[in-house]
């Protein structure tokens, strides 16, 4: 999978070990709990605490028991538990589990694994933007050609752009931040959710010990729209990965060459072509977004559940879950790596500015006339003349095709300028007056 690509500490938090030791901690919060409920003799919570030690001390030996067990029984709590009890060896056993059902143990397990997963991926987003940052303010004022519908349109700086990718990553940032909060719900309140056999003071307990909070209602299960805005908030990060990744695609295309990613050494770019360097980790990038997106829409299926709970949920969220935290996790640390080496090409950004032959600044012009008295239509028409001109000329295979200079020979334009004035107005500087104002208002 590619997911084997991500950081080691994502891959752990969704290990069977890491998730068996959590429900060893919730269960032996919920014993600790049902001492101060007096319901625990504190004699039997020692010979709990024992069993669950001797466990945490050989995980793995808890997993292959579990998963032994498990195929006797089929089902993985009552594996787990019975695992449990062999340890504790002991009546006292039959405190372990006490009031609580299998959800109990699994919802609140998974809030503390998706609690532990956007810390990683929240520190993915601020190991990235710094260095967004950097490229950024690198290019402030490196010109290059804005684009809509893929045809030139005004000029822009590549700083620019990297500015608006630094903004945007702000947001990621504040989304996962915010889904974080919103996760981090737990319950230890029973089979229907009604705390009939456990006081919420348990609930409250393991939670507050775990760093998470109760739901304030639930039924077996924590409600699933909270899982759902979990990887909506993943699927939504890896669109805004997928936006860059297609930009920096088209910019690295032949006829445009503006940004290339690293081509390292030794490294192929084509079985047949020997010649090529292909924006493959973009296309990654692009592709694995998708991804994301499919499971965010299978964990929308995931809302609609049986009365208080059925388990057609279940073996969905046991690929999405860690599938879509370790993926967005090797996704940042590709990106990171991309915009670190991406390679800028101003002179190509230059020359492909001047293709266009200056009709980038048939806006200011429209503007400028319209302010010295003419009507929008009048105006309009004017540069619009001028620029289909200047095509014309240019199609013609004359090298002297230019827009500004098609202005000027137009009396019905050239009467409204004093000599120099178009010339002032048809410069970056005028386009470009304003870029330090966007980068002072980013914190750049």
């Amino acid at each position: 999978m590619i997911t084997r690509y991500s950081r080691p500490e994502m891959r752990a938090i969704w290990t069977d070990e890491n998730k068996l030791k959590l429900w060893l901690q919730i269960e032996l919060l919920a014993s600790e709990a049902l001492v101060k409920e007096r319901i625990v003799p504190a004699k039997d919570f020692a010979k709990i605490k024992a069993g669950c030690d001797a466990w945490f001390a050989d995980l793995p030996g808890l997993v292959a028991r579990q998963k032994e067990l498990e195929k006797v029984l089929n089902h993985d709590v009552i594996g787990f538990t019975t695992a449990v009890a062999e340890k504790i060896n002991d009546n006292a056993s039959r405190w372990f589990h006490f009031g609580l059902t299998s959800s109990d143990v699994g919802d609140t397990c998974y809030a503390v694994q998706m609690v532990q997963s956007a810390d990683i991926l929240i520190a993915d987003v601020k190991a990235l933007l710094p260095v967004i940052a950097r490229r950024a303010k690198e290019h402030k004022f490196t010109p290059c050609i804005g684009r809509s519908h893929g045809i030139h349109g005004e000029p822009t700086t590549f700083g620019l752009k990297l500015a608006l990718m630094y903004d945007e990553f702000g947001r990621a940032l504040e989304r996962l931040a915010r889904v974080r909060e919103v996760v981090a719900v737990g319950k230890i309140s029973g089979a229907v959710g009604t705390s009939a056999h456990l006081s919420p003071r348990v609930e409250a307990y393991v939670c507050k010990k775990l760093g998470i909070r109760p739901a304030p209602i639930a039924t077996q299960v924590v409600q699933r729209d909270i899982h759902a805005e979990f990887q909506l908030a993943m699927a939504l990060v890896g669109a805004s990965i997928e936006r860059w990744a297609v930009e920096f695609r088209h910019l690295q295309r032949t006829e445009v060459l503006e940004a290339e990613e690293p081509f390292t050494k030794g490294q192929k770019g084509s079985s047949a072509m020997p010649h090529k360097r292909n924006p493959i980790t973009w296309e990654r990038l692009t592709g694995l977004a998708r991804v994301l997106r499919g499971n965010a829409m299978a964990s929308l299926e995931n809302v609609a559940l049986w009365h208080e709970r059925d388990i057609s949920h279940s073996s969905v969220e046991r690929i999405i879950f860690p599938d879509s935290c370790t993926l967005l996790d090797y996704m940042f640390g590709l990106l990171t790596r991309l915009m670190d080496g991406i390679v800028v090409y101003p002179a190509n950004m230059k020359k492909n500015l001047g293709l266009s032959l200056g009709m980038w600044n048939s806006q200011t012009v429209l503007l400028a006339l319209i302010k010295k008295g003419l009507t929008r239509e009048a105006a309009y028409k004017l540069c619009q003349d001028a620029a289909m001109k200047t095509w014309e000329v240019k199609h013609a295979g004359r090298d002297d095709a230019d827009f500004v200079e098609q202005l000027k020979a137009d009396p019905e334009v050239a009467k409204h300028f004093k000599k120099g004035e178009l010339e002032a107005l048809c410069s970056l500087d005028f386009h470009f007056k304003e870029v330090k104002t966007r980068f002072k208002q980013l914190g750049l």
